[in-house]
């Protein structure tokens, strides 16, 4: 099974065009306000009803109140909700029932360590996010920054998990090489400025992910082949 996209922040009709376009798997909308990548409620209904069938939507929120997860909800009817903030395990099993979606738990990595606190997610996550630990005064993503990707040798849980932070058309088939990371999510890295995505760009990336994909086939060492690429049950 070749490696899936994740492209998040969408913030325009052609973006999604582009998508469908690439057969980019998840599609990422944010609904968090400080990130130049905030959709309203019309842009994101407007998006949302733009993506082919099979492409599956992501919702990304922060630490969100009931009422943004429910206006998230009726906006996009997201396939995943995506919890980028500071949200307990039981925050987010309670979110996980009142959206009746699957799970996506950001974690915030700078050292192997870092990947002990999957474990206080696992009844509550159907997937990780593992992106790099933002500083002080950052966004919690989109930041652009990477973690070193053989710290997730560390990982031991059995959720599948999306790779992020600073990954861009250079360095993604590197990134796969060395972590083996199932899915892959970038959105800074296929930008021209924050929040303007590049069409050449996102063709780009899903280019080298192909093709690390291929290459990955061809030596007989998937990149795939860690035990992480099915959803909890």
């Amino acid at each position: 099974m070749g490696t899936k996209i994740k492209i998040c922040g969408l913030t325009k009709p052609e973006d999604i065009d582009v998508l469908n376009a690439l057969n980019v798997e998840l599609a990422g909308f944010v609904f968090y306000k400080p990130s130049p990548r905030h959709l309203t409620q019309d842009r994101g209904v407007q998006l949302a009803s733009r993506c082919r069938p099979e492409m599956e939507r992501v919702a990304l929120l922060v630490d969100p109140s009931d009422d943004e997860v429910d206006m998230a909800l009726a906006t996009i009817s997201p396939h995943h909700i995506q919890l980028h903030g500071n949200e307990s395990p039981e925050r987010v099993n309670e979110i996980r029932r009142r959206g009746a979606c699957d799970i996506i738990k950001a974690l915030p990595i700078e050292t192997a360590a870092d990947f002990a606190q999957a474990r206080d997610y696992a009844d509550v996550a159907n997937w990780f996010l593992f992106d790099a630990k933002p500083s002080r005064d950052a966004l919690p993503g989109g930041n652009g920054d990477p973690f070193d990707w053989a710290h997730l040798s560390a990982y031991d849980q059995a959720q599948a998990y999306l790779l992020a932070g600073g990954l861009n058309p250079e360095n993604v088939g590197r990134a796969l090489q060395i972590s083996q990371a199932p899915m892959v999510d970038i959105s800074s890295g296929v930008e021209s400025a924050p929040g303007e995505k590049d069409p050449k760009r996102m063709e780009q990336f899903v280019t080298a992910v192909r093709q690390a994909d291929t290459a990955a086939a061809h030596t007989g060492e998937p990149h795939t082949g860690k035990p992480h690429t099915g959803k909890k049950e």
